[in-house]
């Protein structure tokens, strides 16, 4: 028999994970699944004591929440969750809401925090949509009732502190400068922002500082390590990388012609003999105008700036002020200090591997056509530019 039990308890733990109900019905099941686990029952997942929400969805079941608990990392056996969470009679107790859980926690210890733990939040979501700068994303916030200071999220963004830069050593490996914002990493996406929470535990309302590192997080997340490396073929930091990319995102929404514009902008920089490598985007010149106007209002007039307002005036001989004269892409030399907005992975992939095959230095947007005209020389940018605007711009 001693020979056997371990043939037998196999073949009744299989049996029994097939039939949970007959755990509690026999001893002898009962003590082999128990046996079978081991110390799996007192295994804590690792040491953080973070309390994070698990959501118990209506008509859950013990053995329908034991493999997300498994998955988002409150338990390392889902089994051993589903067998103490079966024993101790747990599914007659279990609703649904929110449950603050902790990945420091022993499978028993998650079982009573799931009676225990429930906690009433009430949120509100904010959607950052792609392309816009980070005084826009400010500005949204003005707009809905949170606990995300906008003052401080702009503050924060615009001046990270060293215990938040400490947090995202990324940044630092990019090539971020000393001193510059985190305009360019902010990702766009909706975010479920917390506005009150009552119940027990130490959870609390989402700040500008939470916020700031949700969009930091899901930057990375989303980009991944393997883009942030950027082949030394580039000659470029991880930084001037999306600085590009903002620009490449800003002037076409195509994905066929991101590359192609961005190859645009790389023959430009590359062509050093003989021709001053001018940008010469209009939407870093937008970006400077409206930074320039930004300053003179207070922030709580932001919401009702008209950001991105195509420029009237011939752009190459547009003046702005000195702190800002470097995005001005018609008269500096070069790539803009810093992002305009924040790229999302087609615009970073289009830098990353610029087309620039076919040589081409200049592009033209077709008049309602949402598309681009690209050209090798100057005459047949105009050539271009008369064939399609016959009455001019």
């Amino acid at each position: 028999m001693t020979a056997l039990r371990p043939l037998v308890r196999a073949g009744v733990v299989s049996w029994a994970w097939s039939n949970p109900s007959w755990i509690t019905r026999v001893g002898f099941v009962d003590q082999l699944v128990r046996e079978d686990l081991g110390q799996t029952l007192d295994e804590r997942p690792g040491t953080d004591a973070t309390e994070s929400l698990f959501e118990v969805l209506p008509n859950d079941t013990v053995l329908a929440i034991a493999p997300r608990l498994q998955e988002q990392g409150f338990v390392v056996n889902q089994r051993a969750f589903a067998y103490l969470a079966i024993t101790s009679n747990l599914q007659p107790h279990l609703q649904s809401g929110s449950f603050l859980l902790r990945k420091n926690m022993t499978p028993s210890e998650v079982v009573i925090a799931l009676v225990r733990a429930k906690v009433t939040l009430q949120s509100v979501n904010v959607t950052f949509r792609e392309g816009i700068r980070l005084e826009q994303m400010t500005a949204l916030l003005e707009t809905i009732d949170s606990k995300v200071d906008p003052k401080a999220f702009y503050e924060l963004a615009k001046h990270p502190t060293p215990d938040l830069l400490v947090s995202y050593p990324w940044l630092a490996e990019a090539g971020m400068p000393e001193g510059a914002s985190l305009e360019g990493f902010l990702y766009p996406a909706t975010y479920t922002l917390i506005t009150s929470v009552s119940g027990s535990g130490d959870f609390h309302v989402t700040t500008a500082e939470d916020l700031i590192r949700m969009e930091l997080d899901k930057f990375y997340a989303a980009i991944g390590p393997q883009r942030m490396a950027v082949p030394a073929a580039r000659k470029m930091t991880f930084f001037q990388i999306v600085t590009l990319a903002s620009i490449v995102q800003h002037e076409t929404a195509q994905p066929t012609e991101k590359a192609l514009v961005a190859g645009v902008y790389q023959n430009r920089l590359d062509r050093l003999n003989g021709f001053v490598p001018i940008m010469g985007s209009e939407p870093t010149v937008i970006w400077a105008v409206d930074s320039a106007a930004l300053d003179k209002l207070p922030i709580e007039q932001w919401k009702d700036y008209f950001f991105w307002e195509a420029i009237k005036t011939k752009i190459a001989d547009l003046k702005v002020p000195a702190a800002y004269q470097k995005y001005q892409s018609y008269q500096s030399v070069g790539l803009i200090p810093g992002p305009i907005s924040t790229p999302t992975e087609i615009d970073i992939d289009a830098a990353l591997a610029p087309d620039q095959k076919d040589g081409y230095l200049y592009f033209l947007a077709l008049p309602n056509k949402g598309t681009n005209v690209f050209a090798h020389t100057l005459a047949e940018q105009n050539a271009n530019i008369k064939k399609y605007y016959p009455n001019g711009f």
